[in-house]
């Protein structure tokens, strides 16, 4: 008999579908692993066993019994416990390790009203005996490494009897080494009979782990891989198509690099890297969230610092110090969140589509201060026309626009002149997939410059670059240069 057995569970926000008819089983002692792009209904899954969240339909069993959560308290009482990415309800600084295991203990009314460091020193220390784990309990818990914090979590979760841990991306702030003593912990404990439930964007740890992937599309578990898992036919089966259908012609670098990295660090323990973009590539960088990539980003554009390595534009060096003098250089940047970074605030002046493309070019389009509108509005039409962007007007408020075409309108800023480098931070956050679309056909068609994207979601890195480039603990670890 199965550990957890999920049968037909659906799941829906408004319109959206996040789960159809998912059905999982996990047995005791296995890694199960689950693979999906973002939106492929992974973090409901997790909800709905966490007690986060309840499904609308379907059923699931835990132990041959009914299991329905209305908590995580209740989830956790029962034998589910989730350990998540982010290790800041953990513990806090001015804990100890033994503070932190015994958190749970502290709000617990049932517990006596006082307790004193003799024996939250005692049971943390029998704590961690049971879980098989070395560390020091009067340590303040701000002290410990990442990987330490989370064999604290563990530490709590086994302490409460679980008999399935839900891990959500364990490793995304972790270094090679620390992950490598996380897989041991993890391969521990399932020779000890826990099962574990792992969700990951990375190939090294479903590689390392898994003794199943499954593989989530639209809300359903569609395939699932047995050891040794074929990486390449599971990225097929998360996307739907063939890798080389997903990807588009890869275009062949020629001539001098138009930027070029040497020697560069993100922080000063990360391990170095190089890059070079050529004029008219398209480059993605991908890799979970933490990996580096929108600091590299930042950097590149001045809002940002390299802890080391040197720069090079078009042969000669480059170190920017404010995103102006990127500008000026001929350097672009799109950030992550475009209603912070790219878009004013509604009712403020510079919100309609006119405005917004404009505003980064003020100081070269109008020298002497006087703002011609009527150029204003031959960029913004043209920057509709080419893009596609689904709007009354040039006038129009962006805040009327979908997230779609706001992004394209961010686009459109970049493409109303020149440039060198295109930096772009998760351009299809919030696009749907006709805008997602006219995006990559956007970008992929300029051939005056080079791009570099920051992306998240593998898929989307296949769909637009002509090379692939994965960013794992602030280095680039791998490249596929198709």
């Amino acid at each position: 008999m199965s550990l957890l057995e999920a049968h037909a569970l659906s799941r829906s926000f408004g319109s959206t579908k996040a789960l159809v008819d998912l059905s999982l089983a996990v047995d005791p002692g296995e890694i199960v692993a689950l693979m999906g792009a973002n939106g492929a209904g992974k973090s409901t899954f997790v909800k709905i066993l966490s007690g986060v969240l309840a499904a609308d339909s379907g059923s699931v069993a835990f132990k041959g019994r009914a299991y329905a959560p209305q908590t995580p308290a209740e989830a956790s009482a029962a034998g589910i416990v989730t350990v998540h990415q982010s290790t800041d309800l953990v513990g806090i600084p001015g804990l100890t390790v033994g503070d932190a295991l015994l958190l749970n203990r502290f709000v617990d009314r049932s517990q006596p009203f006082f307790v004193s460091r003799g024996r939250v020193r005692r049971e943390a220390q029998a704590m961690l005996r049971e879980a098989g784990f070395d560390l020091p309990v009067d340590r303040d818990f701000a002290e410990l490494s990442a990987a330490d914090r989370q064999l604290v979590a563990i530490a709590r979760a086994l302490a409460n009897r679980a008999e399935l841990l839900i891990l959500d991306e364990p490793t995304a702030s972790l270094s090679a080494s620390e992950s490598r003593r996380l897989y041991a912990t993890l391969l521990d404990l399932k020779r000890r009979g826990i099962a574990i439930l792992y969700i990951s964007h990375r190939t090294a740890d479903l590689a390392a782990l898994a003794d199943r992937v499954a593989v989530l599309r639209g809300g359903r578990v569609v395939e699932t891989f047995t050891r040794p898992v074929d990486f390449d036919k599971a990225i097929e089966t998360m996307i739907g198509r063939p890798l080389a259908s997903a990807r588009p012609d890869a275009r062949q670098a020629e001539g001098a690099p138009v930027f070029e990295l040497a020697d560069a660090r993100l922080l000063p323990s990360s391990e170095p890297f190089g890059l070079s973009l050529h004029r008219g590539e398209v480059v993605a960088i991908t890799g979970v969230l933490g990996a580096g990539k929108s600091r590299l980003l930042s950097a590149l554009f001045g809002a940002g610092r390299l802890a080391g390595g040197t720069m090079r534009l078009d042969g000669a060096p480059y170190a920017p110090q404010t995103p102006a003098e990127a500008i000026a250089a001929g350097v672009a940047m799109a950030g992550e969140d475009r209603h912070r970074s790219s878009l004013m605030p509604a009712g403020w002046p510079g919100e309609t589509i006119a405005e917004t493309i404009s505003l980064p070019h003020l100081s070269r389009w109008y020298p002497a201060g006087f703002i011609r509108p009527r150029r204003e509005r031959e960029k913004a039409e043209a920057a509709i026309r080419r893009l596609g962007i689904r709007a009354a007007g040039p006038t129009a408020s962006v805040w009327t626009l979908s997230g779609g075409n706001q992004q394209k309108v961010v686009l459109g800023r970049w493409e109303a002149e020149p440039g060198r480098l295109l930096l772009l931070d998760e351009p299809f956050q919030g696009v749907d997939v006709g805008a997602r679309h006219d995006i990559i056909t956007a970008i992929r068609s300029r051939t005056d410059r080079a791009t570099l994207i920051a992306t998240s979601d593998p898929e989307e890195a296949i769909e637009v670059a002509d090379r692939v480039l994965v960013m794992d603990h602030h280095t680039i670890s791998e490249s596929n240069a198709r």
